[in-house]
């Protein structure tokens, strides 16, 4: 029965991770973005005083 050879299966399950751990990162690595993020404003909007009718 070919379920009860291990060495058969230990191969294919070798082979798969060795795809998954080298082929496919580098293709990730390849895609490009249509548009890199901004950069946000580092200076902070001046804020005016709240005068209050009753103050």
């Amino acid at each position: 029965m070919p379920q009860l050879n291990p060495l058969k299966w230990f191969n294919m399950f070798t082979y798969s991770w060795l795809i998954f751990g080298s082929i496919i990162p580098m293709k990730i690595k390849q895609i490009t973005w249509p548009s890199l993020p901004e950069s946000k404003k580092t200076q902070k909007p001046k804020a005016t005083p709240w005068s209050w009718p009753w103050a």
